[in-house]
Parts: C-alpha cells; sequence; structure tokens
C-alpha cells in the first residue's frame, strides 16, 4: 500500500464525538488546487521558517471557508476547548500526491502555532514507522503505547504534537487513545495530588534536543501553572521503568487509572492529521493487530510526527 493510499483503507468506526473535522467539499476540491502550488517549505534552525509560514498564508487566505475553517480547528484545540481534533484530509491527499500533501499539511499546522522539530536528527517531519522486531513498547514498537506528554523530561515542552497518518495498521489495531488530563487530575484525592506535586519523578533519556529548554530531573507531575502555560508531566511507562516510593507509585497509578476510564479511542486512516494540546490532553496508542512480521513493510503503519511552539513561548516571536 502506497502512502496515503486510502483505497484500501478499513472504513471508520463512528468518530468520538467532536474529535474529527470534515472539510466541506467546495474546500476540499479547491484546496486540492491551490495545494498543488505550494512552494517547498525552509527550515530556521528548529522552526519552520517565517518566510514559507508566510507564503503558505499568502497562498490559502483567498480559499473559500479556509480561514473559518482554521478558526473552528484552533477553537478545539485551545485549553478552553477540547484540546484535540483530527482534521480529516484523506480526500485530498491522493489527489495532490505525497509531495504536495505534505506541503499543505504544514501549512495547515502553521495555522495553529509555529511547527518545529526539536529532534535534531529528523527535518520537520519525523517518520514513526512499524519495526515488529523492536521492544513493542517503543514507539515504533507493535505494542501498546501508556498515555504520556511528549518529551515529559523536557522543562519547556512542545506546545502541541501533530501527527498525521500515511498508513493505518492494515491489521486493524493501533487506536489513538487521548484522556483529558486536567479532568484525570480533578478526580484524584488531594493526598495523591500533592504526591503528584512533589519533584521526584524521573523518566527518559535527553540528548539531541533543541528549542525544549533544559532537562528537567526530577520533576513534579503536576507544576502548579495555569492550564494554559502548565503541563501534567506523565507518561505511563514511568510505572514500569522509573524508581518511585509506594506512595508516589500509587499516586501515579490512580492517574492512570482516570486517564483510562476517560479515555476516547479512534482509529486513524490515511490523510488524518491528529492534533494534540499538551496542556490539556495526553494520548497513547493501543496496540498493533497480531501477524505484523507477515505484513510487507512498506504496508505496514506508518505515521509523521511533528511538534509546535505558540508564539512567544519559544524562539519565534
Amino acid at each position: 500500500m502506497s502512502s496515503f493510499d486510502i483505497a484500501a483503507a478499513p472504513s471508520r468506526p463512528d468518530p468520538a464525538d467532536g474529535v474529527f473535522l470534515d472539510l466541506p467539499g467546495e474546500l476540499e476540491a479547491v484546496l486540492v488546487k491551490i495545494g498543488g502550488t505550494l512552494p517547498a517549505s525552509t527550515m530556521d534552525g528548529t522552526f519552520l521558517a517565517a518566510s514559507t509560514i508566510e507564503r503558505y498564508r499568502a497562498g490559502l487566505a483567498p480559499v473559500p471557508q479556509f480561514a473559518e475553517t482554521m478558526a473552528a480547528l484552533r477553537a478545539k484545540l485551545s485549553t478552553t476547548g477540547a484540546g484535540r481534533a483530527v482534521v480529516r484530509l484523506g480526500n485530498i491527499a491522493p489527489a495532490l500526491g505525497e509531495t504536495q500533501f505534505l506541503r499543505l499539511a504544514t501549512a495547515i499546522l502553521a495555522e495553529v502555532a509555529v511547527p518545529f522539530q526539536p529532534l535534531q536528527r529528523y527535518e520537520l517531519w519525523k517518520p514513526i514507522g512499524t519495526q515488529p522486531g523492536k521492544d513493542p513498547n517503543m514507539t515504533s514498537g507493535t505494542g501498546y503505547q501508556a498515555h504520556h506528554i511528549d518529551l515529559v523530561n523536557a522543562t519547556m515542552p512542545p506546545d502541541y504534537t501533530a501527527l498525521l497518518c500515511e498508513r493505518p495498521d492494515p491489521l486493524g489495531g493501533g487506536a489513538s487513545i487521548v484522556s483529558d488530563v486536567r479532568a484525570a487530575v480533578e478526580r484524584l484525592t488531594k493526598t495523591s495530588r500533592d504526591l503528584l506535586a512533589e519533584p521526584v519523578f524521573t523518566y527518559g533519556r535527553f540528548f539531541e534536543l533543541s528549542d525544549v529548554g533544559e532537562e528537567f530531573r526530577p520533576f513534579p507531575v503536576l507544576d502548579g501553572e495555569p492550564h494554559d502555560r502548565g503541563f501534567v508531566r506523565f507518561t505511563g511507562k514511568m510505572l514500569t521503568r522509573s524508581d518511585m516510593d509506594e506512595p508516589h507509585a500509587n499516586a501515579a497509578r490512580e492517574l492512570a487509572a482516570q486517564l483510562t476510564a476517560g479515555q476516547e479511542v479512534f482509529t486513524l486512516q490515511a490523510g488524518d492529521l491528529l492534533f494534540l494540546n499538551h496542556h490539556r490532553v495526553l494520548h497513547g496508542r493501543q496496540a498493533l493487530g497480531e501477524g505484523q512480521h507477515d505484513v510487507a513493510p512498506d504496508d505496514r503503519r506508518r505515521l509523521l510526527q511533528a511538534f509546535l511552539r505558540d508564539a512567544g513561548r519559544g524562539r519565534p516571536s
């Protein structure tokens, strides 16, 4: 299956309420036409260059309904909104072709915040493939990915994560899980909240990163900042890969249970662009379907990942 091939993709089940943002047919048609004219993007260090953002905005500004649709997307992603949204671009992807479609997806990212890639090994988009021989619980593994915030051990994590689905799992697995972490925290006992506010938690390594501050070790799960600025620094992998005393481990397990209890589950299909507000939601993924070794490498699930920084919070001004 080629990238963004929707013909052979399984049908999508009923989506979680309010997650998906469908584009009007007239808007799709114009985006196919305009998207084919977008120039290649350039980077300014870690960030998408301001000149690229200006060109993309100028090219898309005249498109009818585009500004209103992007305003609706930003409203969904705000800390007072749902904090997550999927823009359905599956009808546009095969019409544009991979190169021009990725430029259009990049232009949509820039309507939310400033796209950047803090992982120094990659350009703007980081590929996330499927490797059956890898640790199942790692990003490109085949197992369950617990709820987490990306770059949990940075003093300044990205404000948003964006995940673009090139190919879903042909075996039907890999559903996204997203949970409102602020609501989950409110359901915790006061004792657990107090324990999670203590800077005793650790997870992961910190290397080859740019524009996400310094390593935060140890860190508090709850930083006490307002919701539009602070983060709930949590990853379910801390439960098995971090040294915690029993009271703090119990508090972390309580948060993990509340995240699971409140999670939404939905499956991305080719061309779906998922946005996640790190100040509001945590995300993960269910296990991929069994039998990945029998799937040709070029047909396995593949996503592209980028990050976004709100203007004024990082290097861009």
